[in-house]
């Protein structure tokens, strides 16, 4: 790995140049000369057309407006700004002191979340957040007011990671919505959400939210050392975030956790992990993540737990079949013969008869094929990707048959395949294994059987090795937790799963007190 890793810094050096900041504005401080104050605004969004000042009267004093048009409703200015400074002006009220103002703000303008700032850096952000700016004649100090007019998508059923019985909503692009979908499920005043900017360019707004007395400190203060050691330019999703903070860049699983449904962030959340939510991005991240976290559905907690437990055992068994598979296929028919039973090893051949190519370039062709249909699909219009896909599948996987470049066995091998690996809830996993099954398909073509083993002992090795903010990724398997198997290859009911993940090493590991399981009442004597 340390080779690879050397390998990469050769072909790909850091550049040794500094950034020059274009966005940072210098920090100044405002003056009591409101002209002065003005031009500086004025400098700091020179050329851009939507930036917006208004002269007002406040009180008996001059005063500007600041905004931008197109983050504010400006209907809503009229009505909630200039309607009480037109009572305020009637009223002929003198400001003169600070605590003028604050009497003045208080009285006309309590309705309306504010804040004080004295820093044009600071005035530049809020105006860009969608902010007002009251600045106004021998006063330091700016008002600045939240009237923002963003619009985004109305909370809906999740796109990725559906399921038949639990909540239907999902994430939205805001992250004020997204915070009141978590604390709707969280009614814990001990939830917080620290907010912060990362993204030297695009100055994207995040949050982090856990359970304070639960979330372990030492992971709580890692996670935020990583997130405030972010030097991209830009943040234009979680999925920036996610490839920032893992403790491991070269390797295909996924070491942080992403979601789309409230439930689950509320669920980990409670469990003692960290949710980290990206403004403008539907989909939230969660800290730390361990292989089994990608086994399990939100569904499992809201069915039957024997039911659940036989899903989950489905899911894992369709993993090994999605992975290895079609490398078994090619290793039995190049050089495993002996391990098929007689009758199924001369329809085998028979099918093979009038094949031109080797097994292992015959599954290449047909993975390919599924790989390019599958991202076609994704990639058209909703109305016709599934068709392209479907229809694609159907008449490319006959036609290669009928032309004699593909067995039917193959067809029904890799149609096999791939509908195992749609059975894994979450997207990037599955992709993950669809890159790990072309390894194993070279491995098979070279050792048969012996390179399939092999490659599994390196993945496994691997997967052993890695760590997501210094947990073990195969928690609590290797090391083995006896009490955290609870809910890794089976569920057991919700009222015996007492205690938190130990590997998350939690400040309260309990959940709740002993409780009796379910049973009718007795008969009374």
């Amino acid at each position: 790995m340390s080779l690879i890793k050397n390998l990469f810094k050769e072909l790909f050096p850091n550049n040794q140049e500094t950034r020059k900041d274009l966005l940072t504005v210098e920090p100044t401080y405002t003056s009591k000369n409101l002209l002065e104050n003005k031009e500086k605004i004025i400098e700091i969004f020179s050329s851009s057309s939507d930036f917006s000042y208004q002269k007002i009267k406040f009180g008996t004093k001059e005063a500007y407006l600041f905004f931008l048009q197109s983050m504010v409703d400006e209907k809503e200015i009229n009505l909630r700004i200039h309607q009480n400074l037109k009572e305020l002006n009637q009223a002929e009220k003198v400001v003169i002191t600070d605590e003028d103002l604050e009497s003045v703000r208080d009285k006309y303008f309590s309705a309306l979340n504010y804040h004080y700032s004295n820093e044009f850096h600071h005035l530049a952000e809020d105006i860009l957040n969608g902010h007002i700016i009251l600045m106004i004649d021998r006063f330091e100090k700016a008002l600045a007011f939240a009237i923002d007019n963003i619009e985004f998508r109305p909370i809906s059923e999740p796109s990725t990671q559906t399921i038949i019985r639990g909540p239907k909503d999902s994430f939205t692009e805001s992250v004020s919505t997204n915070i009141s979908l978590i604390r709707r499920r969280i009614k814990n005043p001990k939830l917080k959400f620290e907010e912060s900017i990362i993204g030297l360019d695009s100055r994207t707004k995040i949050s982090i939210g856990y359970l304070d007395g639960v979330v372990n400190q030492g992971l709580l203060q890692e996670a935020k050392t990583r997130l405030n050691s972010i030097q991209l330019s830009s943040i234009l999703d979680s999925g920036n975030i996610e490839e920032s903070i893992t403790d491991e860049y070269l390797t295909p699983f996924p070491l942080v956790f992403n979601t789309e449904r409230p439930d689950v962030v509320a669920a980990g959340i409670m469990e003692g992990k960290i949710g980290i939510i990206v403004d403008g991005s539907p989909f939230v991240l969660i800290i730390p993540a361990v292989l089994t976290d990608f086994f399990q559905s939100s569904e499992d907690y809201y069915q039957p737990y024997l039911m659940a437990s036989f899903i989950r055992m489905i899911r894992y068994v369709s993993f090994m079949v999605a992975l290895i598979l079609p490398s078994l296929y090619v290793s039995i028919v190049t050089f495993h013969q002996e391990l098929l039973p007689t009758n199924l090893l001369v329809s085998i051949q028979a099918q093979r008869e009038g094949v031109p190519f080797p097994a292992v370039i015959e599954v290449l062709i047909m993975e390919m094929t599924f790989e390019i249909l599958r991202e076609a699909g994704v990639r058209m219009p909703r109305a016709v990707g599934q068709t392209v896909s479907i229809v694609g599948a159907l008449v490319i996987g006959q036609a290669a048959v009928e032309a004699g470049l593909v067995s039917n066995v193959l067809v029904i091998v890799v149609a096999f395949t791939a509908i195992a690996s749609f059975v894994s809830p979450i997207y990037n996993f599955s992709i993950s294994t669809r890159l790990i099954r072309f390894v194993l398909i070279f491995a098979a073509a070279i050792a048969g059987l012996y390179g399939i083993l092999l490659s599994l002992i390196i993945m496994v090795a691997h997967l052993a090795s890695l760590r997501s903010f210094g947990i073990p990724y195969l928690s609590p398997i290797a090391p083995l937790i006896m009490e955290d198997q609870q809910d890794v290859f089976i569920r057991l009911p919700n009222w015996s799963n007492r205690t938190r993940p130990t590997f998350l090493k939690t400040e309260q590991s309990i959940k709740f007190d002993e409780v009796k399981p379910p049973s009718p009442p007795k008969k009374e004597e």
